[in-house]
C-alpha cells in the first residue's frame, strides 16, 4: 500500500508488519461514574490538521474546541529529530488550546424548519503568519475561521505618590508629605491638599513636580477566533461533507443531492458540479452520503452513495460532472437480497489514503479498501458488524441501523480503523499477508475488552493487486470479544494522526487518545 508495485513487492518480501500494541495516552472531558451527559456536549466530529500538531473537535452545541501538541515543543527540536532520538518511549501529548462558538441554532421561516447548531464536519486549511484556518459546517451554513494569537494591550497603572512621584523622565519631587502646604507670594498658604487624579483642571503654583503619562503594555497573549467568511444559502438539503482541495484555493460541500464547488475567497457564489436530483422526486433511488477531494490531484474527487457505490469524477471532463469517470461497487451475491440489503449497503464515510492510491469506505457491516486503478471490486474487506446480521430487525426498530460510522487510514497506509458499539473501535492491518485485527475500548484501559480471537486467514490470489481479504468476522450474538452489546454507547467518530500511530476517538462527550 505504498502507491506502486515496487512498494508492494518490497513489503511482501519483508513480511507483514507486526501488530501494534496500543496504549492509553490522554482523555479530555472524562465523565465521572454516573454523570449524565448533556446532549450539547456530545462530540460530533474530530479532525487532525496535516502536520498532526493540531486537533479540532466539534460538538452538538455548535462549539469548536482546538488542541495543540505539546511534547514536540517541550523537548525542543522538530518531530523528525524526536523520532530519531526516541522512537519507542516518546509519548504524544496534546493540550487544550482554545474554543469558540462556531454555529448558533437558527430557524428557516420560509420552510418552517429548525436548523440545529451541531457541527457536522471540520476541515483544516493552510496556515499563514502563525494563524490557523479552518472550515466548519452545520446542516446549512459553512464558516471559515481564523484563529490567531494576539497580544492583549493594557494601560499600566498610574500610581501617584507625591512623596515618591517620579515621572517618565525620572524627576523626583522634593515634597515628602501627601498633604504638603502650598505657599503664595504674599506669605499666605493654602491648606488644601492637591489630588492629581481629580477632575479639577487647575494647576498648583509652580507647576507639577512630575508628570506620569499612561504607558501601554502588551505582555499577555490570547487566542482570538474570528469568522472570516460565511458560505450560506447554497444547499436545500443537509450538508454531510466538506472537503478542501489540494490547490489551497477551493473546497466542496455536499448534501443529499448536490455537490457545490466554492472558492475560499468568494462566499456569495458557488458552482454546482454534481446534481443527482431527478425531475420527479418520486424517481429518487439514491442519495449522496459523503464526498472527498483527492489528496494531491486537484481535479479529482470521490463521492459515495446510499446504494453502496463510490464514483470518481474528473473536473476537467465537464462543468457538470453528473457522469463519472469510474465507479466502484461490489455486486451482491445472488439470492442474498433482503429488506435490509440497501440500508446496510449505504456508505457512511469515504476516505482517500494519503498517497491517493487507495480509497476506504465504511458501510454498516464492514470496511472496504479499494484500489483506484481497479474498479472490479475491493482489494480487501474487513468485517466489523457481521455478528449483528441476525439482529438487523431489532436494529431497524431502534434506528441503530442508520448509525453513520466513520473510518480512517494510518499515514503509512498499513492500517485502517473504524468504530462500533459499546464504545469499541476496530483496527485492521491491510498490508499484504497481515492478519492484524485488534478491538479496543474507548477507556483508560483500551485492552480491557481485548480477547485474542483468531482472525480468518486472508485469501490471496496470485497477483497482490487483485488480492481479496475478508477478516474480522466473529461468532454471531455477541460483540467482537463475546461480550453483550450496548447500542446506546456508540463510537462514531475517530481520526488517525497523519504521520504516526496515534488515534483520537470520541465516546459521547469524552475525547480519548491512544498511541502505539
Amino acid at each position: 500500500m505504498h502507491g506502486g508495485d515496487g512498494g508492494e513487492v518490497a513489503s511482501a518480501a519483508a513480511g507483514p508488519p507486526t501488530p501494534l500494541e496500543w496504549k492509553f495516552s490522554q482523555v479530555f472531558g472524562e465523565r465521572a461514574a454516573g454523570e449524565e451527559v448533556q446532549e450539547v456536549d456530545i462530540i460530533s466530529v474530530i479532525e487532525f490538521d496535516k502536520s498532526g500538531n493540531h486537533l479540532a473537535t466539534g460538538d452538538r452545541g455548535g462549539r469548536v474546541v482546538l488542541f495543540e501538541r505539546t511534547d514536540a515543543k517541550e523537548h525542543g527540536g522538530n518531530q523528525r529529530d524526536l523520532e530519531r532520538m526516541d522512537q519507542v518511549s516518546r509519548h504524544p501529548e496534546f493540550r487544550y488550546k482554545t474554543e469558540f462558538q462556531s454555529h448558533e441554532p437558527e430557524f428557516d421561516y420560509l420552510k418552517s424548519l429548525e436548523i440545529e447548531e451541531k457541527i457536522n464536519k471540520i476541515r483544516w486549511c493552510q496556515t499563514a503568519n502563525g494563524a490557523v484556518f479552518l472550515l466548519s459546517t452545520n446542516d446549512k451554513t459553512i464558516k471559515y475561521w481564523k484563529v490567531q494569537e494576539k497580544k492583549v494591550k493594557k494601560i499600566s497603572e498610574i500610581k501617584v505618590d507625591s512623596g515618591k512621584a517620579v515621572g517618565n523622565g525620572g524627576i523626583a519631587s522634593s515634597s515628602n508629605s501627601s498633604k504638603s502646604k502650598h505657599f503664595f507670594a504674599n506669605g499666605d498658604y493654602s491648606d488644601r491638599s492637591y489630588n492629581p487624579l481629580s477632575n479639577d483642571l487647575s494647576f498648583p503654583p509652580g507647576g507639577l513636580p512630575s508628570l506620569r503619562l499612561p504607558v501601554v503594555t502588551s505582555g499577555e497573549t490570547s487566542l482570538v477566533a474570528r469568522c472570516r467568511r460565511v458560505y450560506a444559502h447554497a444547499h436545500d438539503y443537509h450538508i454531510n461533507s466538506i472537503s478542501n482541495n489540494s490547490d489551497g484555493e477551493t473546497f466542496i460541500s455536499a448534501d443529499d443531492l448536490r455537490i457545490n464547488l466554492w472558492n475560499l475567497e468568494i462566499s456569495n457564489q458557488s458552482f454546482n458540479i454534481v446534481d443527482v436530483k431527478p425531475t420527479n422526486m418520486e424517481d429518487l433511488t439514491e442519495v449522496i452520503t459523503s464526498a472527498e477531494f483527492h489528496p494531491t490531484h486537484c481535479n479529482t474527487l470521490a463521492y459515495s452513495s446510499s446504494k453502496g457505490s463510490i464514483r470518481l469524477i474528473d473536473l476537467r471532463q465537464s462543468a457538470l460532472c453528473d457522469s463519472h469517470s469510474k465507479i466502484f461497487e461490489e455486486q451482491e451475491a445472488p439470492g442474498s437480497r433482503s429488506f435490509f440489503t440497501e440500508i446496510i449497503a449505504s456508505i457512511s464515510d469515504v476516505k482517500f489514503a494519503r498517497d491517493g492510491r487507495y480509497l476506504l469506505s465504511r458501510d454498516y457491516m464492514c470496511l472496504k479498501l479499494w484500489d483506484v486503478n481497479m474498479d472490479s471490486g475491493p482489494v480487501a474487506t474487513f468485517q466489523v458488524h457481521e455478528y449483528l446480521r441476525p439482529k438487523l430487525c431489532d436494529l431497524y426498530e431502534n434506528d441503530s441501523i442508520f448509525d453513520k460510522f466513520e473510518c480512517c487510514l494510518s499515514g503509512d497506509g498499513l492500517r485502517v480503523a473504524t468504530g462500533s458499539y459499546s464504545n469499541l473501535f476496530r483496527i485492521f492491518g491491510c498490508a499484504p499477508g497481515s492478519t492484524e485485527a485488534t478491538t479496543l475500548e474507548a477507556s483508560k484501559n483500551p485492552m480491557r475488552r481485548q480477547v485474542q480471537t483468531p482472525a480468518r486467514p486472508s485469501r490471496s490470489l496470485t497477483s497482490s493487486i487483485s488480492r481479496v481479504v475478508r477478516r474480522g468476522a466473529e461468532s454471531p450474538g455477541a460483540d467482537a470479544n463475546g461480550n453483550s452489546f450496548d447500542f446506546t454507547t456508540k463510537l462514531l467518530h475517530l481520526a488517525w494522526h497523519p504521520s504516526e500511530n496515534s488515534i483520537a476517538c470520541a465516546a459521547a462527550n469524552s475525547l480519548y487518545m491512544y498511541y502505539a
